[in-house]
């Protein structure tokens, strides 16, 4: 398993739910992807210039995600 990935939040998109879910715009700070501006769904407070530890970088394509009818 990979080591987590740094990522500095630069902007949050939205918030939705009661749960406290928050659309963010974040960039990643390190490693091969370094420069890489990716957007995530946290949980939890968060503010603009907060650092994230992602898990993975790689993004779902909504071809492989299906289709809800």
């Amino acid at each position: 398993m990979a080591d987590k990935i740094p990522a500095e939040v630069i902007e949050i998109i939205g918030r939705s739910g009661v749960r406290g879910v928050s659309q963010i715009r974040c960039k990643v700070t390190e490693g091969e992807e370094k420069g890489k501006m990716l957007v995530r769904d946290v949980l939890g407070p968060v503010r603009i210039g907060d650092m994230l530890m992602l898990r993975e970088i790689e993004m779902e394509t909504p071809s492989s995600l299906g289709r809800r009818r």
